[in-house]
């Protein structure tokens, strides 16, 4: 049976239209609107599978010290080990809901959270230095975490979190990106720039935060890492090539790869097998 090809999040018109004119009359002027759109999540509908996660969760706000920036925390507690969720671009706490589901049956106290700008939290700019900044505030807040899964984004910033001397027992990541170069040149034709302005927006990115972006790169942050890392990516993803996972993997010290076939993006996140091996990866 042929399997149901992933909708691909579409960019209005609109947007695209603007992108065009903007890189033939200024380069600066189209890096400093794509720079506006890298740095401003949508906000999607929360779908009916997340609504119980939702409600029965115990919400609270943190506001993150260093950026500014409020996010919303979602605790369930179910027991002494704890697990921390972190959404994707665009995403929300509560988009792992599977994911969650398997670590109750483990008795797990699980904390997820809306990055700024996304879900619940307040509208706002973000980027993955500001998932990084949540990841480390919460990490104070619950006092370290036994196991820690990233989706997309959300696995570049627990990567880079490991990379910045955060410890855990264990990690992992779901269809995570991996150069910042890539993901900036992938973002610039979904718009409807071309690639050649991806120098000035990483230029005009690096002046705003006084930060390097390859300093963000996960296969760099992975050599850091020595915690057992499991890294799970579709053959069929759209959003982000698989090849991202394998360079990855190449450089972690401890990582097990798994590869699927016809999940794309987010499916992934519900489906059977995956949550099988996750829960596998964690017990073992």
């Amino acid at each position: 049976m042929a399997q149901k090809q992933e909708k691909v999040l579409e960019v209005p018109r609109y947007i695209k239209n603007t992108s065009k004119v903007l890189q033939t009359l200024n380069k600066n002027m189209a890096a400093a609107f794509a720079l506006k759109l890298f740095e401003t999540p949508i906000k999607y509908k929360m779908p009916k599978r997340e609504q119980k996660m939702y409600e029965v969760s115990h919400k609270s706000k943190l506001i993150l010290p260093e950026s500014g920036k409020e996010i919303v925390v979602y605790e369930n507690k179910f027991g002494p080990k704890k697990v921390l969720l972190v959404h994707g671009w665009n995403g929300r706490g509560t988009q792992l809901v599977s994911i969650a589901k398997a670590f109750k049956e483990l008795n797990y106290t699980i904390i997820s959270f809306d990055a700024p700008g996304h879900g619940k939290s307040a509208k706002t700019t973000a980027n993955m230095k500001h998932f990084i900044e949540a990841v480390f505030e919460l990490d104070k807040k619950y006092n370290g975490f036994d196991v820690m899964i990233g989706h997309s984004l959300g696995g570049m910033s627990v990567i880079n979190s490991l990379g910045r001397g955060l410890q855990t027992d264990k990690a992992i990541i779901i269809g995570s990106g991996n150069t910042t170069k890539a993901i900036t040149e992938d973002f610039l034709g979904t718009i409807g720039m071309k690639q050649k302005l991806t120098p000035t927006l990483i230029n005009m990115f690096e002046r705003k935060y006084n930060d390097k972006m390859t300093n963000y790169d996960v296969a760099d942050q992975a050599s850091k890492v020595n915690v057992p890392v499991l890294i799970i990516h579709d053959k069929n993803d759209k959003d982000v090539p698989f090849t991202a996972a394998e360079a990855i993997s190449k450089n972690l010290q401890n990582n097990e790869l798994l590869i699927t076939t016809g999940l794309g993006h987010r499916k992934i996140l519900g489906d059977e097998n995956v949550i099988e091996k996750i829960v596998q990866f964690v017990t073992n």
